[in-house]
């Protein structure tokens, strides 16, 4: 593509990405620090994909999601998900009507545009399951009829650490369908220091207002898919995701052994999308190898399943994503 045509997309991207600071600024009046965490969830709205949240109760997982769906003028659901959750309790069902003697449709709150599932993975994998073709096919079906969802329809999910009692394990089909997964920890000092001051009151409510609405949504995302990604770039992010399945071809022998399954398709196509996402977040036209490695993470460590030798050695998906990174020639 020729300079000036990139030159002109990142002057639009500039200009149209001017919502992303108002945005930021609206969800900062209850999150404190975690630009991370703020960042991947604009991806993943930007992007049209869904997010997985990892980490100990406590850290604003919640509060994040809320925060976002409030600062944009949309219909929200928050999900509470326990082990006795059924799937009719996220979709809906049939009802019975003795007067007219027909069943009428009962629509669950999965008909909504953001969804809270909270602690996804304390619920089996039924109600698990439930959520897939939502998630994948943008429709939910109640007995013999098949309902379109409005879009925007994104599923911010959270989970406590596998870890711990009373969670279940989320099935391999149901992460994959995750664009990312996100896995944060405990604040800085500083920042802990910044929440409590601002936090530490019981009759303080700080009120986060409606900045946007889903036709900036709309048009920003048509501008992402004009991002300019260079072929150099879209080979590396194809060489990232074979060197999970065969290491050996990218001389990480090290790494053999270590991996049952490697990337999707799936993580190629995402990889892509989010790295122009990132880009756009940036203000800038064009992706850069920088964005794919800052993205990686957490487009992958969901979907490379380690082996019994690598969980053996201590090694985890990240340890691998790392040595991907680190080997896998940039362009």
């Amino acid at each position: 593509m020729p300079s000036e045509d990139i030159t002109l997309i990142s002057e639009k991207v500039k200009r149209e990405s001017a919502f992303i600071e108002i945005l930021i600024s609206e969800i900062e009046k209850v999150i404190i620090g975690q630009k991370y965490l703020v960042e991947r969830l604009l991806i993943g709205l930007l992007a049209n994909g869904h997010i997985l949240i990892e980490g100990v109760p406590g850290l604003a997982k919640t509060t994040a999601v809320k925060a976002l769906s409030n600062a944009i003028k949309t219909e929200f659901k928050r999900i509470q998900f326990t082990p006795d959750l059924l799937p009719a309790d996220l979709i809906g069902t049939l009802v019975y009507n003795p007067k007219d003697g027909v069943f009428n449709t009962r629509k669950g709150p999965i008909f909504s545009n953001i969804i809270l599932a909270d602690e996804i993975n304390r619920a089996p994998a039924k109600v698990q399951s439930a959520l897939l073709e939502a998630m994948q096919e943008r429709q939910v079906t109640i007995g013999q009829h098949t309902f379109k969802l409005d879009e925007p329809f994104l599923v911010l999910a959270t989970q406590n650490p596998i870890e711990q009692e009373g969670t279940y394990p989320l099935p391999e089909a149901q992460t994959d369908r995750f664009m990312l997964k996100i896995r944060i920890t405990y604040p800085k000092k500083d920042e802990e220091l910044a929440i409590l001051k601002r936090m530490g009151h019981i009759s303080k409510h700080i009120e986060i207002n409606p900045v946007i609405v889903p036709q900036d949504i709309f048009k920003a995302r048509s501008i992402v898919d004009e991002i300019y990604m260079d072929d150099k770039i879209e080979r590396y992010i194809v060489d990232i995701v074979f060197a999970s399945r065969q290491p050996k071809d990218y001389n990480l022998h090290d790494l053999d052994g270590l991996i049952s399954y490697g990337a999707s398709p799936r993580a190629t196509i995402y990889l892509a999308l989010c790295a122009k996402a990132f880009a756009f977040i940036q203000g800038r036209g064009f992706v850069t190898p920088q964005d794919v490695k800052s993205i990686a993470a957490d487009v992958l460590r969901h979907r490379i399943i380690v082996s019994y030798e690598s969980e053996a050695e201590d090694k985890t998906s990240e340890d691998i994503i790392k040595r991907l990174l680190e080997e896998v020639e940039v362009p």
